[in-house]
C-alpha cells in the first residue's frame, strides 16, 4: 500500500490513514464524531486527537448527539477534569452547541 508520508511516524497514524482518511462517511454518528474532533483538534495536532479519541468516546457517550445535546453545567465540569480529552471549556460548550444544531439539521433534512 501507498500511504501519504504524514501518516508514516505512528502505528495509530497509519491506521487512520489506511481505514477512515479520505473515505466517503455516510453514518450520522461518524459524521458527529468527526465534528467534535476537527473541532477539538483546532490548534492542535490531529495525532493528539487520535490518541484521545478512544476518551473522547467514552466522555462523549459514543458520540450521540441526542445525549451531547443535554449536557449541563455539571457535566462541562466533570469534562473539565478529564486529562483524556482537551479541557477547553468553549471547545466543550461548542461540542454540545453543536449537538443541538446537529439534531436541528437532521430533523429537517434526515
Amino acid at each position: 500500500m501507498v500511504r501519504c508520508p504524514w501518516c508514516e511516524s505512528s502505528d495509530l497514524y497509519r491506521k487512520y490513514h489506511d481505514e477512515e482518511w479520505g473515505k466517503s462517511v455516510y453514518d450520522d454518528r461518524t459524521h458527529f464524531e468527526f465534528l467534535v474532533l476537527e473541532s477539538a483538534q483546532s490548534g492542535l495536532s490531529w495525532i493528539t486527537i487520535l490518541k484521545k479519541r478512544e476518551n473522547y468516546r467514552v466522555e462523549y457517550d459514543n458520540f450521540n448527539p441526542d445525549i451531547v445535546a443535554l449536557y449541563d453545567e455539571n457535566k462541562i465540569l466533570k469534562m473539565l477534569e478529564n486529562p483524556g480529552i482537551v479541557r477547553y471549556r468553549k471547545k466543550i460548550e461548542s461540542s454540545i452547541n453543536n449537538a443541538k444544531e446537529f439534531l436541528k439539521i437532521q430533523k429537517e433534512f434526515g
